[in-house]
């Protein structure tokens, strides 16, 4: 009886670790994606003025990635951060938990890499 219990127990903490594990993936994707986004802020407000494209001339909102594309080549890690961002997201919604921190980790270094 007293092994039940404690096997019971056990069964019941693991299925209760992966949504605090997933919690923590998608609390890192946040805060780095709101890195991300005033990286690319800084870069935009830094930059020359350009024309606004058609999709501005259509009413659609700025995406982090339209801004991202628009600042050209200099923005290119950004680009690229942004990309392990959406791999991230995509991991986490699978469950992948690893992949989810490693793509996070990606982004990390590339912002980390800008000047």
């Amino acid at each position: 009886m007293k092994y039940l219990i404690l096997s019971s127990a056990m069964l019941l903490l693991s299925l209760l670790s992966p949504p605090a594990i997933a919690a923590n993936c998608q609390d890192s994707i946040s805060r780095t994606q709101a890195a991300v986004d005033a990286a690319i802020g800084r870069r935009a407000g830094n930059g020359p003025w350009q024309p606004e494209s058609l999709n501005a001339l259509r009413s659609r909102q700025p995406t982090p990635q339209s801004v991202a594309t628009a600042e050209g080549s200099s923005s290119a890690a950004l680009r690229r951060a942004l990309a392990a961002l959406d791999r991230a997201r995509a991991a986490d919604g699978a469950g992948d938990a690893r992949r989810c921190h490693a793509e996070v980790s990606k982004a990390q270094h590339l912002l980390a890499s800008l000047p």
